[in-house]
C-alpha cells in the first residue's frame, strides 16, 4: 500500500509539472538547447574526423606565410603596401577588408544622395522630373545587380579609349581610359597632422555651436546664422592652419606619355593615382542599384507625413524649400531610417559580387585566390564571415543610434 501511494504521489507531482506552463516552457527550451548542442557537437566532431582523415592542416598559422601572387592595384594594396613574396596572407586579408570597406562607404554615400534625389523627384509636380525618376527606379531595381555590374564593367572596357589614349579631365589634372580613372595623388608632408586636427576640432565646434544655436532658438525664437559659422569652422580655420604651416601637402600629378615606343605610351604607372575599372564599375552598379530602392523608401517616407503639416506650414508663411527642410523631411526621416538601414546592409553584402569582375574585395582575394593557394577553407571562410558580421553590426548600431536621436519623443 505504501509503495502504491508513493507511486501515485510521484505521478501526481509529474502531472502537475507538465500542466504548469512555466515548468513546461523550461522543459521544452531545455530540450531544444540540448538538441542544438548535440547537433553542433556532431558537426564539429565530424569535421575534425574528416580533416584528420584527409590529413589537412588546421589553425591560423598560414597567416604568417608569404603570399606570392599579384593583387590588382587598389586602395587596399596602397594602404597595406602589398608586395608579392614580401607581404603575408594576413596582409592579403587586410587588403580585402580595406577594399570591401572602401567600396561599401563610397557606395553608401553615392546611393544615399542619388536615392534621396530620385525620391524627391518622383514627388515633383514637374512631369518631366517625376517621369525620369519613375523610369530610373523601375528599370534599375528590376535588373539583377550582377548583370548591372557586368554591364558597367563591359561598358568601361569596350567604350572608353584604350591605354594609349585618354579622355582628358580638367586639362592635365587627370584622364580616363579603359585602364582606369587617373587623378592627382595627395602627398602629405610633415605638419599636415595639425591641419587634420584643426578639421576635427572644427567638427566638434560645429556640433557645440549647433546645440547652442538650438538652445538660443528655443529661448528667443530666433536661430543664429548657421552656414557662415559652419564654413568658418570646417574650412576657414583648417585652411588658415594649412597656410600658416607653409602648405604641408603637395600633389603628384598623373603623367600621360604621347611619344616614345608605342608600348610605353599612356599614363605613367608611377605618377598620380588610379581608380581601376573594376572599382569604378562596382561602385556605379552598387550605387545605382541601391539608390533605386532608397528612392522608393524616401518617397514613401515623405508621403507618410500628413499633408496637414504642409498646409499648416504654408499658413505660417514658410516657403516651399523651408517646408521640406524644416517640417516634412525631419518627420519623414523617422519612417525612412529603419528600411534605409537594411539597404545599407544589403549594399555592403552585395559588394561580394565583386568576384565576378575580379575586384579584390575580401571574397575575391582572400576566399578566392588565397584560398586556392592555402586550402584552409574553414578558417578562411570563418574570417570572411566575421568581417561581414562586424561590418553589419557596426552599421546597425550606428543607424539605431541615429534613429533614436531623431525619433519622436512622447511627453
Amino acid at each position: 500500500m505504501q509503495d502504491a501511494s508513493s507511486g501515485s504521489k510521484g505521478s501526481s507531482v509529474l502531472t502537475k509539472l507538465l500542466y504548469n506552463s512555466t515548468w513546461r516552457g523550461w522543459l521544452f527550451q531545455g530540450l531544444v538547447l540540448l538538441g542544438l548542442a548535440s547537433f553542433f557537437i556532431w558537426i564539429i566532431s565530424n569535421t575534425v574526423d574528416n580533416l584528420q582523415r584527409l590529413d589537412k592542416k588546421t589553425g591560423f598559422g598560414f597567416l604568417d606565410q608569404k603570399a606570392g601572387f599579384e593583387i590588382l592595384t587598389s586602395p587596399g594594396t596602397a594602404a597595406m603596401n602589398y608586395a608579392p613574396g614580401v607581404s603575408t596572407y594576413m596582409d592579403v586579408f587586410w587588403v580585402g577588408v580595406v577594399n570591401t570597406i572602401f567600396v561599401a562607404v563610397i557606395g553608401i554615400i553615392a546611393a544615399t544622395l542619388l536615392g534621396f534625389l530620385m525620391g524627391i523627384m518622383r514627388l515633383s509636380k514637374n512631369k518631366v522630373l517625376s517621369s525620369i525618376a519613375t523610369v530610373y527606379v523601375e528599370i534599375f531595381r528590376n535588373i539583377p545587380l550582377l548583370l548591372q555590374i557586368l554591364f558597367w564593367y563591359s561598358l568601361m572596357i569596350k567604350s572608353l579609349p584604350d591605354g594609349r589614349e585618354q579622355l582628358a579631365i580638367f586639362g592635365d589634372l587627370g584622364g580616363l581610359n579603359n585602364r582606369g580613372l587617373f587623378m592627382p595623388q595627395p602627398i602629405f608632408e610633415s605638419g599636415f597632422g595639425y591641419v587634420a586636427l584643426a578639421f576635427l576640432g572644427g567638427l566638434v565646434a560645429c556640433w557645440l555651436y549647433a546645440k547652442a544655436a538650438t538652445a538660443i532658438q528655443y529661448r528667443t525664437g530666433k536661430r543664429p546664422p548657421g552656414w557662415p559659422m559652419y564654413l568658418l569652422l570646417l574650412i576657414g580655420i583648417p585652411l588658415a592652419v594649412f597656410f600658416l604651416l607653409d602648405r604641408p601637402m603637395s600633389w603628384d600629378l598623373p603623367v600621360f606619355k604621347t611619344d616614345g615606343p608605342i608600348l610605353r605610351r599612356g599614363f605613367d604607372a608611377e605618377a598620380g593615382m588610379a581608380l581601376k575599372p573594376e572599382l569604378l564599375a562596382l561602385w556605379i552598379a552598387l550605387s545605382v542599384y541601391t539608390a533605386a530602392f532608397i528612392g522608393e523608401i524616401v518617397r514613401s517616407g515623405i508621403l507618410a507625413v500628413s499633408h496637414g503639416q504642409t498646409e499648416a506650414s504654408q499658413a505660417l508663411g514658410l516657403r516651399s524649400g523651408l517646408i521640406q527642410r524644416l517640417v516634412v523631411i525631419p518627420q519623414a526621416m523617422r519612417v525612412i531610417v529603419p528600411p534605409l538601414t537594411s539597404q545599407f546592409l544589403n549594399l555592403t553584402k552585395n559588394s561580394s559580387l565583386a568576384v565576378a569582375i575580379a575586384y579584390p574585395d575580401i571574397v575575391s582575394v582572400f576566399a578566392g585566390t588565397a584560398l586556392n593557394v592555402v586550402g584552409q577553407e574553414i578558417e578562411m571562410i570563418f574570417m570572411m564571415m566575421m568581417v561581414y558580421l562586424i561590418l553589419s553590426l557596426s552599421t546597425s548600431l550606428f543607424m539605431n543610434w541615429f534613429n533614436n536621436r531623431i525619433k519622436l519623443v512622447e511627453r
